[in-house]
């Protein structure tokens, strides 16, 4: 822990200044990503290309590690190794390989799921270490350059031999030429490779299927089980699936017979959301729902003095959780005012926990640019938008409030096209439920003429990054865990993220999947 906390310091703001001259030599990698955090909340700092989940991409990939063993030399190595291949290496070995780099892996030792998270997605198809010994990912072909002795120098090698991340210490001539015969070296592309590469290749109708037949696990009155029910509607009605339809219908049946209660003792906002799915049935002329669908809508309008939603808890959660049943009720007779009281709670909560630079707070006391926070507050403002008017008073406003942040959203994208658990901070990890509700909030932007063509790029690196964490089962990776509201970065830093089978992110991942769909099926239009 010593060592780490020396190391930390000694490098930091030297090893920054050197990812950043890096970056700015021409070639990749040229994206300046993070793998992780420190306990004094500074980014594991990485440069990375941006082809991880590209499937026209034919370069091996290799990912660069030093200083897992605390000597700055393994750091400097992989700093200059870095510079010999945009600089020097022969065009030969850059047509063949690509690098993404972790030049300091100091990371704190009860924290062991960042460094295997961060290489498992750069897709590699060989792993270098300069200094120390990585537990191998299955499949990965693996190899560890020592800075101490190593090779004879080459001529590249020598004019390398400097130091270069703040360490103090000259990089060993050895390094850079082992590194130099490994790239010389015939290696095929790597299982893990091809499986995220495989992923990434199914069209969006196929993951919706996959996610339709599986979510949700656990049927309940809530936000979570309700997207899943009227994204497999939207999807059954797509494919003329009635067997997807009568899944839903036997998930909800409790509740359609009176068997059970919509809500308990104690209402809470998030399952006044989940009525949103007898909302869409009404829409379709079945009464039975919608004398469920009126129940919730007093509910998800009623405010207290302080502005507040009643049954919420102050949190951008609430901007999606009421909209999603006051715009869906606005759409029947006589409930026109429920789109007014949806702007209203929408623009008055943007003037709460929105910050200047159009990302929002998870609350007005939790300063964090909470990833699915975020989510909600994107979900909300396109739930209206979605069904408000042209003509309507507020249209102007939300959609300046929408564009405000799916601009900042787009700009802190991650070199990988996924968004982190807290959006702005690049050492944050890389979270599922942000990345596919972003992307939607953009993809249905561009499909209905709020967004212009330039949010297009990041809406495809966005999706081919949420299904690289979609297995071929349905399951998820780094899905963050159930989250209330904190008071500290600190706290947004640690929620769990949860790998596996996850309805909330099932859930999530079914919405962007078919959303995905209509915007490929519109040719991304972008007419107003």
């Amino acid at each position: 822990m010593i060592t780490t906390l020396l190391l930390t310091a000694a490098l930091a703001f030297p090893l920054e200044d050197n990812v950043r001259a890096l970056a700015a030599i021409a070639g990749e990698p040229n994206r300046i990503g993070a793998a992780g955090i420190t306990r004094d909340e500074m980014p594991i700092l990485t440069i990375e290309n941006g082809a991880a989940f590209d499937p026209a991409a034919t370069k091996r990939r290799l990912v660069l590690i030093g200083g897992l063993d605390g000597d700055a030399r393994s750091v400097d190595a992989v700093v200059a190794a870095v510079r010999w291949f945009k600089t020097r290496a022969s065009s030969a070995t850059r047509r063949e390989w690509t690098i993404s780099a972790l030049p300091s892996a100091h990371f704190d030792p009860a924290d062991t799921l960042s460094l295997t998270r961060w290489i498992t997605f750069q897709a590699p198809d060989l792993v270098v270490t300069t200094g120390g010994v990585w537990d191998a990912l299955e499949g990965v072909p693996y190899r560890s350059i020592g800075v101490g002795d190593g090779l004879p120098p080459s001529r590249e090698a020598s004019a390398d031999r400097r130091s270069l991340g703040g360490g103090g210490q000259a990089v060993p001539d050895g390094a850079i030429a082992a590194l130099r015969k490994i790239l010389s070296t015939p290696i095929s592309r790597s299982p893990l490779h091809d499986e995220l590469i495989a992923r990434v290749l199914r069209e969006p109708l196929a993951i919706a299927k996959v996610l339709a037949r599986r979510y949700p696990e656990a049927p309940s009155i809530s936000y979570i089980p309700a997207i899943a029910w009227t994204q497999t509607l939207r999807l059954a009605a797509l494919t003329n699936d009635d067997s997807l339809r009568e899944r839903v219908r036997q998930q909800i049946q409790p509740w359609m017979s009176g068997e059970k209660k919509l809500f308990g003792d104690r209402i809470q906002l998030t399952s006044v959301a989940g009525t949103m799915i007898f909302a869409e049935l009404a829409a379709a002329g079945d009464t039975a729902a919608l004398r469920l669908a009126d129940e919730a809508v007093p509910l998800a309008a009623a405010r207290k003095p302080t502005g507040i939603a009643e049954y919420g808890q102050g949190w951008t959660d609430d901007m999606f959780m009421a909209t999603s049943v006051l715009a869906r009720a606005s759409l029947r007779p006589n409930h026109q005012a429920e789109l007014d009281n949806a702007a209203r709670l929408l623009i008055d909560y943007a003037a709460r926990v929105q910050q200047p630079n159009g990302l929002f707070n998870h609350a007005s006391d939790a300063p964090a640019a909470w990833g699915r926070g975020n989510g909600f507050a994107a979900f909300g403002l396109m739930e209206t938008l979605t069904v408000m008017p042209a003509q309507h008073g507020s249209r102007s406003t939300l959609l300046e409030i929408f564009r405000r942040q799916m601009m900042a959203a787009k700009a802190q994208q991650s070199p990988d096209g996924m968004w982190r658990q807290i959006i702005d901070e690049p050492g944050a990890y890389r979270e599922e439920t942000a990345t596919a509700m972003l992307m939607t909030a953009m993809a249905r932007g561009i499909r209905f003429g709020w967004l212009d063509r330039s949010y297009l790029p990041a809406v495809h690196r966005a999706w081919r990054a949420l299904a690289a964490h979609v297995a071929g089962d349905g399951t998820l990776v780094d899905v963050c865990a159930s989250t209330g509201g904190g008071t500290t970065k600190r706290y947004y830093f640690d929620r769990p993220a949860i790998t596996g089978a996850d309805d909330r992110g099932g859930a999530m991942a079914l919405l962007a999947a078919m959303d995905m769909y209509e915007l490929a099926k519109s040719g991304q239009s972008t007419r107003q």
